[in-house]
């Protein structure tokens, strides 16, 4: 987990969670590998906005975090494999909670 950022953070578990998986891409990395385990090419192309460098850095925070676990194959050209830890699988509810009220007060309301 990251430093934090004040001595109140311990009193507010909203803001420790949001440390963790908040910014722009870490919810949408942590929701795709719901779905199962993804190369980095794989989370490269369901997310073509993000670039090499950010996601590269988000995946490590993640990893960091004990959200994301890491396997490296010993092949030419290497091949890396991202998968949730049993933590970050214990986020796939509120992720798919997360999904449902984007696609009800989000997507649906601008049809």
């Amino acid at each position: 987990m990251r430093k934090q950022r004040h001595d109140l953070y311990v009193l507010c578990p909203v803001e420790a969670t949001l440390d963790m998986i908040g910014g722009k891409w870490k919810g949408i990395i942590l929701f795709r590998l719901t779905e199962g385990t993804k190369r980095f090419g794989e989370l490269r192309k369901l997310l073509p906005k993000v670039t090499q460098r950010t996601l590269t850095q988000q995946l490590r925070q993640l990893e960091n975090d004990g959200l994301v676990t890491r396997k490296v194959f010993a092949e030419v050209p290497p091949k890396v494999e991202y998968s949730l830890t049993e933590l970050g699988r214990s986020l796939k509810p509120l992720l798919v909670k997360l999904k449902d009220w984007g696609q009800t007060n989000v997507i649906d309301r601008k049809r």
